[in-house]
């Protein structure tokens, strides 16, 4: 069974999973709560980001708006690498969320790549 799943859908349901591991990070002191700020803000602005590129007022607005969301998604997984690397947090609860923010900045490449192709300016 093929699902129709959007990549408003995927952002949105990664934001909430990003929320919950910042309260979760939030609950210890010092750089947890520092680098989960960072998180929080960059996890989550990834669907603002694709929510607002629903409303581009161009083509080239809507690319524009797909490729801020691509630059929230690496540095998603930046913070998400620096938090596992520094052994701040147990790799097998953060895997998962690593492995998300790479999958949704695959499908922004994809998606800003086709979109330039089809409609170059």
């Amino acid at each position: 069974m093929v699902t129709n799943i959007s990549i408003t859908d995927i952002t949105k349901s990664f934001a909430i999973r990003i929320v919950k591991a910042c309260h979760f990070l939030d609950e210890r002191p010092g750089v947890y709560r520092i680098l989960s700020k960072q998180l929080l803000r960059s996890g989550t602005s990834i669907d603002a980001n694709v929510r607002e590129a629903q409303s581009a007022q161009s083509h080239k607005d809507f690319i524009n708006k797909l490729e801020i969301a691509l630059k929230e998604a690496r540095e998603t997984q930046f913070w998400l690498e620096i938090l596992i690397e520094s052994e701040l947090v147990e790799k097998q609860k953060f895997q998962l969320l690593l492995q998300e923010a790479n999958e949704i900045g695959k499908i922004l490449v994809t998606s800003t790549k086709k979109l330039k192709y089809r409609n170059p300016t």
